[in-house]
């Protein structure tokens, strides 16, 4: 079952001092990209999510941003001593750098992210929180890839079930497409009042026959059809594989229109060629 990278997840957890809120977007790409934005406090869970995604994703650049809006009405807030000395220490060596320093603002360092906490926050359990809802936002996440890649697999299997319609009738042709080569040969040298030795004429028509033969181009259009389909239905990523079998099938195309010599079986070429186009295009959104 192929998974599409294209999806979107949403997860709100409450937790005791405010909300928890992740989102999660994905797109194609050719390798794993993930793009974190966290809450400074919350940058420990860097590490945890990225394992997450590594073990849950294959390809697809995956933007995760994670929100924290903090309830502080049911209590004060409280002032990170630790982190707010750390800060000021760091100033002042700036400062000695600088021949008239500008007073250090104590709201700037209040505005700095981690030094104003609230008074009941604990920064283990909230990560715990944080992390719970990320999983459960990365199930959402990549039940929507699978529900995508479903919806994927019914429209190449439709362009599949096209090109093996033009391979019968292509097949079926080739032998009415000779007869006619044969008899146009044979109707200008009518028109031309000239007269044709029956063994060249043969002679020509065996070249022709030999020229024209795409019956192994056919066969290879129908092993590259089965080998698609198997590739849908099985487990695992599938999308360079599929991206592959691509290029297989329109070399054969392509090989089919340059051996084409009647208009049945340029059409039939192009036919084919905008067949895989149209796969093409969709495979790569699959992971």
């Amino acid at each position: 079952m192929i998974h599409s990278m294209t999806a979107f997840a949403r997860n709100e957890q409450t937790v005791a001092n405010g909300t928890l809120s992740w989102e999660l977007r994905s797109v194609n790409h050719r390798y794993l990209e993930p793009h974190l934005r966290l809450p400074e406090s919350f940058r420990d869970l860097e590490g945890s999510v990225r394992d997450a995604l590594r073990k849950g994703l294959s390809r697809g650049k995956v933007e995760c941003t994670l929100r924290y809006t903090e309830d502080n009405s049911a209590g004060e807030l409280q002032v990170d001593r630790e982190r707010a000395s750390q800060l000021i220490a760091a100033a002042e060596t700036i400062a000695g750098l600088i021949k008239q320093p500008a007073p250090l603002n104590p709201l700037e360092v209040l505005a700095w992210p981690g030094v104003l906490v609230a008074d009941a926050s604990d920064p283990q359990a909230l990560n715990k929180a944080a992390l719970d809802a990320f999983n459960k936002a990365l199930r959402e996440l990549k039940e929507g890839r699978k529900r995508e890649g479903a919806e994927l697999a019914k429209v190449l299997s439709e362009r599949l079930d096209g090109i093996s319609e033009q391979v019968v009738t292509l097949r079926e042709l080739v032998p009415e497409m000779l007869k006619a080569q044969r008899q146009k040969v044979l109707d200008r040298c009518v028109e031309m009042q000239a007269e044709l030795d029956p063994q060249r004429l043969e002679q020509e028509m065996v070249l022709l026959a030999q020229k024209s033969d795409v019956a192994e181009e056919l066969d290879r259009l129908n092993t590259h059809v089965t080998e698609v389909r198997r590739v849908l239905n099985a487990e695992g990523a599938a999308g360079r594989r599929l991206d592959f079998l691509m290029q297989e099938l329109n070399r054969e195309a392509n090989t089919l229109g340059s051996k084409a010599f009647d208009t049945r079986s340029t059409q039939a070429a192009v036919n084919l060629k905008v067949l895989i186009e149209q796969m093409r295009e969709q495979v790569q959104n699959i992971e």
